[in-house]
């Protein structure tokens, strides 16, 4: 795409989209991606003498194989000369019924149905109404509260953002409108950090107080993702599945972010070896190329709905179980463990405890913390968002920081050669910013 063209393309940008987190118009000129292959993002205009980048951020945490992936493209192909999409009202397809067939083979026991969906978000507006219909269903209707932790972050449409963290998260502007949800404090920092006594009586003691008007706890298991990006100990999530067992409280993981390898295990919750009742998947689910999500539940939640007077989930999108994104999906899911996975992830760890160790040396940095393929580095104070993403584009890398935190999620096949450039810009925008 040639400069003119670039320029142009941004101008209509700005009059017409409207980009997330961002205020319409935009008060910065978006980056024109022109293509992407591997780990690089090509653009159509250079930007401080860099005409592509690698990056740092798996689009959103998603493309765990990076771009353009030869595996990933021959399965859209091959779907698309099928077909691209048919209704799942009535009608089912081989796509979709091998995809819910190899996430429950993978996942935790005992979750063995799964409801496929659009997007992250609403794989956990779809998790909170099987569990509320769950209690409906079962005759205590007044189980209708969920509980989380602060720190959280599960999603931007309704029922997601009503257990976000409401003090200085994304969502306090709501806070008044939004269901009122019960929020225990947040769990010790610190992945390897010892089981802290008086925070799992914390944990007990909440569900307990409330357990007659609970119908879940709700909780990212082991790494907080967009409310802080925040590590815990897997020991919580044991806690919380014994309380949740003992009063009679569904438990439910988000593993959007963490599902598929990231913290190092395939799922999250393998760290602490228990099963929730209903998991959430999305992001890295295709890879990265199309948008779709999976809630796994439980045989006891899906037979609890099907007994009770309304017997469906009265829940269906248009675009719900899209073959092309099912096909992806697979592609991807065979692709990633079709390979050691885990050594990868093992490398990308090692890359960045090695690259980010000087980041703490530097002035205004609070914590550096790696766990898996996630790199952190929190500061003591707000990000300048233009001086840290100049700073990383300097180094030939994209980054997202927001709020305290510059971080990477880089993709699994990311070179060592490229981790250290991903590292050396995550330190790069700590300094500026």
């Amino acid at each position: 795409m040639r400069s003119s063209a670039a320029r142009e393309l941004v101008a209509l940008d700005r009059a017409h989209v409207w980009h997330p987190y961002g205020p319409m118009p935009g008060r910065t000129d978006p980056l024109v991606v022109e293509s992407a292959s591997g780990v690089r993002l090509r653009l159509a205009e250079p930007a401080h003498g860099r005409s592509e980048l690698v990056d740092g951020m798996s689009s959103w945490w998603s493309a765990i194989h990076g771009y353009n992936h030869p595996v990933l493209n021959e399965a859209a192909c091959g779907q698309l000369d099928r077909m691209s999409h048919v209704m799942f009202g009535g009608l089912t397809h081989e796509p979709a019924v091998r995809l819910a067939t190899r996430l429950v083979e993978i996942t935790p026991e005992p979750l063995r149905h799964v409801f496929l969906c659009d997007s992250g978000s609403v794989s956990v507006e779809v998790a909170v109404k099987m569990c509320l219909q769950y209690w409906r269903s079962v005759g205590r209707p007044g189980k209708q509260r969920l509980l989380t932790w602060r720190g959280g972050y599960h999603g931007d449409t309704w029922q997601p953002m009503s257990v976000c963290d409401p003090e200085g998260g994304m969502h306090d502007l709501w806070s008044g409108v939004l269901p009122r949800q019960i929020f225990a404090d947040a769990p010790p920092a610190g992945y390897e950090r010892p089981c802290d006594a008086a925070y799992a009586e914390h944990l007990r003691e909440q569900i307990g107080r409330h357990a007659d008007e609970l119908a879940a706890v709700i909780v990212e298991p082991v790494v907080q993702g967009a409310g802080g990006m925040r590590f815990h100990s897997p020991d919580w999530l044991r806690v919380l599945r014994e309380a949740c067992d003992e009063h009679d409280v569904l438990l439910v993981f988000d593993e959007i972010a963490t599902g598929f390898g990231r913290t190092g295990r395939l799922f999250a919750a393998e760290h602490a070896g228990v099963s929730p009742d209903v998991m959430c998947l999305g992001k890295a689910l295709t890879g990265g190329y199309l948008t779709m999500a999976a809630t796994l539940c439980t045989g006891r939640v899906a037979d609890g709905i099907s007994q009770g007077d309304v017997p469906v989930l009265a829940h269906g999108p248009t675009f719900m179980a899209n073959p092309l994104a099912a096909a992806v999906a697979c592609a991807s899911i065979d692709l990633l463990l079709g390979q050691d996975w885990e050594q990868e992830v093992k490398r990308l760890e090692a890359g960045l405890r090695e690259g980010l160790a000087g980041a703490a040396a530097l002035e205004g940095v609070l914590d550096v913390r790696v766990l898996g393929g996630i790199g952190v580095v929190q500061l003591d104070h707000q990000v300048d968002m233009a001086a840290a993403t100049e700073a990383a584009v300097r180094e030939g890398v994209w980054l997202r920081p927001f709020r305290d935190l510059i971080y990477t999620m880089p993709p699994y096949v990311t070179g060592n050669e490229d981790l250290s450039r991903i590292a050396r810009a995550v330190c790069a925008a700590a300094a500026a910013g």
